[in-house]
């Protein structure tokens, strides 16, 4: 069973294609549609010119303008297709940095509450004791900073190949 032909048509066009496809079938100019869009005139034409992609928040915006679905906006252009998955890649990494930055510094807390403790008890002879039982002090901090910074590492490896 295969698509009706208008829609096998538009299966088969570049992003820059199906744009100005559909900007002409609503009658707009591309300065029209850049208003809609709050862009450049510019833009749209690198873009319906196949010169550079817009980032995925347009593309959602050209979605929802037009009433096609982003999957048919992206199917048949390979280069924006990447643009999409690079610039997902790139909203993600610094998300997964932050989380493991912020287990480090728990680590470096943890490690400086502890070394605080030991040097009050000592200097002041105070009593002060650590809640939570001595894996957690002598090992935590050691676990999290390590840990965070191979994962770091990694991800950041990851995000470089890519």
């Amino acid at each position: 069973m295969g698509l009706p032909n208008a829609e096998k048509v538009m299966a088969e066009m570049e992003f820059g294609e199906k744009l100005k496809s559909e900007r002409t079938k609503r009658g707009w100019s591309q300065e029209e549609l850049a208003e809609k869009l709050f862009v450049s005139r510019q833009s749209v034409s690198k873009w319906e010119n196949s010169q550079n992609y817009p980032s995925i928040e347009i593309i959602i915006k050209i979605s929802d303008l037009f009433g096609v679905t982003i999957d048919e906006l992206l199917r048949s252009d390979e280069g924006l297709t990447k643009k999409v998955i690079q610039d997902g890649k790139q909203l993600a990494y610094p998300r997964l940095k932050f989380a493991l930055d912020v287990l480090f510094l728990l680590g470096v807390a943890l490690l400086v509450i502890k070394l605080g403790i030991l040097l009050l008890n000592k200097a002041f002879s105070f009593d002060l004791t650590l809640v939570g039982g001595a894996w957690i002090w002598n090992f935590g901090p050691l676990v999290l900073m390590v840990g965070a910074g191979i994962c770091s590492g990694v991800v950041k490896e990851k995000y470089k190949e890519d």
